[in-house]
């Protein structure tokens, strides 16, 4: 692995960064047991995600990332997955772990980005089990947080504090905190999503970052590195790091149960079957109709960040249905067709139970339940004012 510096890079054009993506897609299969196994992205992985820059789509341009869009990141991710669910899943948080550190203090960007652009940042948004109280130029923290994805390979972590504001962010270096390794789990294995334990830790004040204000009134961000993104309100962008690689595992169980099946002929479940024909053309057509969403929401929250224009509650609400509503789309091509991919998908060499494993995983996320992800954009349809941040 080349490490970059914080030179000006020659930019990949789009059609170059999802080439790699795709080339590197072979690989990521063919490790895909072994990353099982690790439960972790092994680090080869991780040299190669940053060897082919695209991880850089989302550091910010002027510590080294790339001049390209946001939304590249989540074609990748998508592409990524249809290879190692798991691996693409821990590229798309760290890629958007990067892409947020643009919005705290310069200071706090320094500090991440400052030796050099592959700085890797792995998350805990939610308060967890903790503790956050004043001190002199910043604050003390302690406490234990879950399902910290990729955390093994990050040099920093990005953690939800209470007692500060509505909502708020801290940036820790990684030896600040320690790693308690809970990830024995059926879906999402290679993510290594582990425990975070800090204890007694010194936050200065310009590592913590107020997320309701980030892109929504406080435009340091916007004015810093004038990329599109940092004119978006967080929770308005965030969260679609999630629902990039369900896509992925859609388009992959589709890819795989089509290479399985073409060129047989016979009963049961072949390509002569009227049962594999219906249950395929359901199964593509709701992945289709799962990225030509996601390309839509995410090509209209850009646009209108680019603009300058208000994000309304009713769009907020809108985008936040949204991924709940793709990743089910997502789930019900993936179940559909392996509960008609025979007992030979059981078997652990088949991609196809890694698939529907990992896609198991991924909608078991809240805020990518329909019941919970969907639930505000009613309220707000309705006349009624959300009942959670949106």
């Amino acid at each position: 692995m080349t490490t970059k510096t914080n030179a000006t890079p020659e930019t990949p054009t789009e059609a170059q960064l999802l080439r790699r993506a795709a080339d590197l897609i072979p690989t990521l299969k063919d490790r895909a047991a072994h990353t099982e196994d690790l439960r972790r992205i092994p680090p080869e992985s991780v040299a190669a995600l940053l060897d082919s820059e695209l991880y850089y789509i989302g550091v910010p341009r002027k510590f080294g990332g790339l001049n390209v869009s946001y939304a590249l990141a989540l074609d990748a991710a998508a592409e990524l997955a249809r290879g190692c669910p798991a691996t693409a899943w821990c590229y798309c948080l760290w890629t958007a772990h990067a892409w947020l550190v643009g919005y705290w203090p310069r200071q706090a960007q320094e500090e991440v980005f400052g030796p050099g652009p592959d700085a890797l940042c792995s998350s805990s948004l939610n308060v967890g089990k903790s503790t956050c109280t004043p001190a002199p130029g910043g604050y003390r923290l302690s406490g234990r947080w879950e399902f910290s994805s990729g955390c093994d390979s990050a040099e920093w972590l990005m953690l939800g504090v209470p007692g500060i504001g509505e909502r708020n962010w801290a940036l820790l270096p990684r030896q600040d905190c320690r790693i308690v390794d809970t990830w024995f789990v059926s879906g999402l294995r290679g993510s290594g999503s582990k425990d975070i334990v800090v204890e007694d830790a010194f936050i200065p004040c310009h590592r913590i970052l107020d997320v309701t204000t980030a892109g929504d009134s406080d435009w340091s961000g916007w004015e810093m590195h004038r990329q599109a993104r940092y004119r978006a309100p967080i929770p308005v962008l965030l969260g679609w790091d999630l629902v990039a690689p369900m896509l992925g595992i859609a388009q992959g169980m589709l890819d795989e149960f089509t290479t399985r099946l073409t060129g047989t002929s016979g009963p049961g479940r072949t390509a002569d079957s009227p049962a594999i024909h219906i249950r395929l053309s359901q199964a593509a057509a709701e992945t289709d109709a799962a990225r030509a969403l996601l390309n839509h929401d995410i090509a209209e929250i850009l646009r209108k960040a680019q603009a300058g224009e208000t994000f309304t509650p009713l769009e907020r609400a809108t985008f936040r249905r949204d991924k709940a509503f793709i990743t089910q789309l997502c789930l019900q091509s993936v179940n559909r067709l392996f509960d008609l991919s025979g007992g030979h998908a059981l078997f652990d060499e088949s991609p196809l139970q890694r698939y529907h494993r990992d896609a198991q995983a991924v909608a078991h996320r809240d805020g990518l339940i329909m019941e919970l992800g969907g639930q505000q954009y009613a309220r707000v349809a309705l006349g009624l004012p959300p009942d959670s941040p949106i």
